[in-house]
């Protein structure tokens, strides 16, 4: 991330960026725009996020890649889509030098959509 400057809003954290990356924030953008429409977007811990009952996924531009935060669950679920790249507990990254999975990103997107959905009425019921 470049410098402490504070992001209020998805489009102003995309600006910041070489055009070629902005491309690419865009269009991860729009995957999960049209993988989750009634997602609302916001800026948490500086990142993109998009959010349904809770964060759904983050996502960062970095010097070398794109980093993809949908949480653990994400991440395990899609083990074998993200075998090529790095990732962690809760992240993966895509290096910018190759194609982004916008697939794989929609596919998570969806299963996070589901498992938050769940999640909120499993809680509902409890009340």
């Amino acid at each position: 991330m470049v410098g402490a400057k504070t992001f209020h809003t998805i489009d102003e954290y995309i600006l910041q960026f070489p055009e070629e990356v902005q491309e690419i924030l865009k269009t991860v953008r729009n995957v999960i725009k049209a993988a989750a429409p009634e997602a609302s977007e916001k800026i948490s811990y500086q990142m993109p996020t998009f959010a349904i009952h809770g964060n759904l996924v983050h996502f960062a531009a970095y010097k070398n890649h794109i980093g993809f935060y949908p949480t653990p669950s994400g991440i395990l679920a899609f083990e074998d889509a993200l075998s090529d790249y790095k990732r962690s507990k809760g992240a993966v990254q895509f290096p910018l030098n190759k194609p982004i999975p916008y697939d794989v990103i929609s596919e998570i997107v969806t299963f996070r959509v589901k498992e938050n959905i769940k999640k909120a009425e499993a809680k509902a019921k409890k009340k």
